[in-house]
C-alpha cells in the first residue's frame, strides 16, 4: 500500500471515530440547541472543526456548543495521536471530509479564510 492510500485509510477510520466521539458529548437536547442555531444561522461548522457562533446565541446555545466543541476536541486530540498528527490538523480534516459535505443548503460555515459563507 503506497503512503497515500495509507493516509487516507487512516484518516477516513480516524474520521469515524472523531464523529462518533463527537456525538457522545452532548445531550440530545443540546444537539437540538446547536441544530437549531444552525438551522437559524446564528451558528455554523468552521474550518478548524469546531462549531463557532456567527451572531449572538442564548446562554443554553452558547452551553450546547461548548459541550459540542468539548468532545471534538477530546475526539480530535484521540484521532491525531493515532494517526501521529496535530489535533488541528485532525480538526481540518475532519471538516474537509465529514461536516462540510453535510451541510444544508442555506446554512454558514467559516471557510480556512475566516470568512462567513452561506451555502
Amino acid at each position: 500500500m503506497t503512503n497515500r492510500k495509507l493516509f487516507v485509510a487512516v484518516a477516513a477510520v480516524a474520521a469515524l471515530g472523531v464523529a462518533a466521539g463527537a456525538a457522545v458529548a452532548q445531550t440530545a437536547s443540546q444537539k437540538a440547541l446547536v441544530d437549531q442555531a444552525k438551522a437559524a444561522g446564528a451558528a455554523g461548522e468552521q474550518a478548524d472543526g469546531y462549531v463557532g457562533v456567527r451572531t449572538s446565541v442564548d446562554g443554553d446555545t452558547q452551553a450546547a456548543i461548548s459541550a459540542t466543541n468539548a468532545g471534538r476536541r477530546q475526539a480530535y486530540a484521540r484521532s491525531a495521536a493515532d494517526a501521529g498528527t496535530t489535533a488541528e490538523v485532525a480538526g481540518a480534516r475532519m471538516f474537509e471530509t465529514q461536516l462540510l459535505p453535510r451541510i444544508s443548503s442555506g446554512q454558514w460555515y467559516k471557510n480556512a479564510q475566516g470568512q462567513w459563507v452561506q451555502r
